[in-house]
C-alpha cells in the first residue's frame, strides 16, 4: 500500500518518467499510470508501482486510490482532451494538490481555469527541477550544474529571521555556500558573514546536491 504522502503521475512519457525517477531518488513513493503498456513496463522496476489504465475513467482512478495521494501530476503528452478530462477527474476525486503539464499557453490557461495548483511547461520546467520544487516548500528554483553540483534558490523561513550568515555558517556546517541574497532592497552578491537575514529573503546557494539537501532540511525546521 502506498503512503498517503506519495505522488501519482498520470502519463509516463519523457516528462512524467523524469519526474517520477527524481521523486523516487528523493525518497518518495510514486504511482505511475499510463494507457501505454510499453511505457508502464519500462517504469515498473523504477517506480513504487506502475499500472496500465485509462486515466480519463473516474471509476478506474477511484479504484486505484488516487484520492489518497497528496499530489497528482497530469503529465499526458499531446492529447489535450485527455489531459483536461484527467485533470477534472483528479479535482473531482479530491486530490489535495493537482499539477498539470501544458503543451501550449492556451492549454495552460484552460488548466488554470480548472483550478489546478500549478501548470508546468516542460520547455521551461524540467522534471528534475519540478520534483525538487514539489517536495520543498522553501525551494524556489533548482538548477543542476552537473551530476553532483547544483544551484538552488531558497526562501528564508521565519526561524532564521534576524540571524546572520555567521550564525548559520552554512559553509562550515553543511559544506555549501551562499553566493547571493535577494532582498527587497536589492540583490547582495557575495554577502559577508555579518549580513543579517530577514524572513522571505531569497538565498542563492551553491554546493553538491547532498550539501544543499542537508542545508535545505536544516533551515526548514
Amino acid at each position: 500500500m502506498l503512503k498517503a504522502n506519495g505522488y501519482v503521475i498520470i502519463g509516463l512519457g519523457r516528462f512524467g518518467s523524469s519526474l517520477g525517477k527524481e521523486l523516487m531518488k528523493l525518497g518518495y513513493e510514486v504511482l505511475g499510470i499510463d494507457k501505454d503498456e510499453e511505457a508502464v513496463q519500462e517504469m515498473s522496476d523504477i517506480l513504487t508501482h506502475a499500472v496500465v489504465a485509462e486515466c480519463t475513467d473516474e471509476e478506474v482512478l477511484r479504484s486505484l486510490g488516487v484520492r489518497n495521494f497528496d499530489c497528482g501530476v497530469v503529465a499526458i503528452g499531446d492529447d489535450i482532451q485527455a489531459s483536461i478530462l484527467t485533470t477534472i477527474q483528479l479535482k473531482d476525486l479530491g486530490v489535495k494538490k493537482v499539477v498539470a503539464k501544458a503543451i501550449s499557453e492556451l492549454h495552460g490557461r484552460v488548466l488554470e481555469k480548472l483550478g489546478v495548483d500549478r501548470v508546468v511547461y516542460p520547455e521551461r520546467d524540467m522534471g528534475i527541477r519540478v520534483a525538487h520544487q514539489l517536495v520543498s516548500p522553501n525551494l524556489l528554483d533548482y538548477i543542476e550544474l552537473s551530476a553532483d553540483y547544483s544551484i538552488a534558490e531558497l526562501t528564508v523561513p521565519r526561524g532564521l529571521d534576524g540571524k546572520s550568515l555567521q550564525e548559520i555558517n552554512p559553509r562550515a556546517k553543511y559544506g555549501c555556500s551562499i553566493v547571493a541574497i535577494n532582498k527587497t532592497s536589492g540583490v547582495i552578491i557575495a554577502p559577508t558573514a555579518g549580513e543579517v537575514l530577514r524572513e522571505r529573503d531569497v538565498l542563492v546557494v551553491i554546493g553538491t546536491n547532498d550539501q544543499i539537501d542537508k542545508f535545505e532540511h536544516a533551515v526548514a525546521k
